[in-house]
């Protein structure tokens, strides 16, 4: 159950959960690996495909590729924080108490293996704000709709999904499996080294990009399905 091999059925259950909401676009990118955080000034989606990495960053792919390469001759490994968007979600899904929507969402991705921590929208950056830098004020649109002048809440206000991209990030811990020997305690009680041996990734945050999008797409594929039972709309 630990092994990142139960993910794949994730996966393969988010291939169908995208189709319930085929014009609803989920993509995922990996923004940090250790200390190394993306520039998002250099944002570009199109650079996913092109690197091993799943990064947006362009400049950033040469930089990781050395910070592993020397946790790996070093036999350590690294953590790493994946960020997962979802587009065109329509506004109302989710509940204000019990089914929250972002509840949902980070309980979906808390449930990924090594995963210790998930925010939504700003997340813990909110903590640094002032009312008036973390509310999304609103105006109408030039086609006569309302909108958001910003996305801080990450596309979900009152466990409610309001119509704007829903944004979630969490981190990815360093695996357990390292090369170096550490102290532990056996079956029985005694105090022994540890040294795991054999192949091991330096980081596992990179294979969790797909698994935290099929994740991203199973929650709100639930939420859609419930509000059309509950409310019989179809759009």
């Amino acid at each position: 159950r630990s092994s990142a091999r139960e993910t794949a059925a994730r996966v393969a259950a988010g291939a169908i959960a995208r189709k319930v909401l085929p014009d609803v676009t989920y993509r995922g990118a990996l923004v940090q690996i250790g200390k190394h955080r993306i520039n998002r000034d250099n944002w570009d989606w199109n650079e996913i495909a092109n690197n091993a990495f799943f990064c947006p960053d362009p400049e950033m792919v040469p930089v990781w590729e050395d910070y592993l390469d020397q946790i790996r001759k070093a036999g350590s490994s690294v953590g790493a924080v994946v960020e997962v968007v979802a587009e065109g979600v329509p506004a109302g899904l989710g509940a204000p108490i019990y089914a929250k929507l972002d509840q949902e969402i980070a309980a979906g991705l808390m449930s990924i293996n090594a995963v210790k921590g998930v925010e939504i929208g700003e997340g813990f950056n909110a903590a640094e704000l002032t009312g008036e830098e973390n509310a999304d004020e609103m105006r109408i649109g030039n086609d006569g709709r309302p909108r958001f002048l910003s996305n801080h809440a990450g596309g979900i206000l009152g466990g409610i999904s309001t119509g704007e991209p829903i944004v979630a990030r969490f981190a990815v811990k360093p695996t357990s499996s390292i090369l170096t020997t550490r102290q532990t305690i056996d079956k029985d009680g005694k105090e022994v080294d540890l040294r795991t041996k054999g192949r091991h990734d330096p980081c596992v945050g990179i294979r969790a990009v797909p698994i935290g999008e099929a994740m991203l797409a199973c929650t709100i594929a639930d939420h859609y399905l419930l509000d059309r039972g509950q409310t019989g709309r179809l759009d």
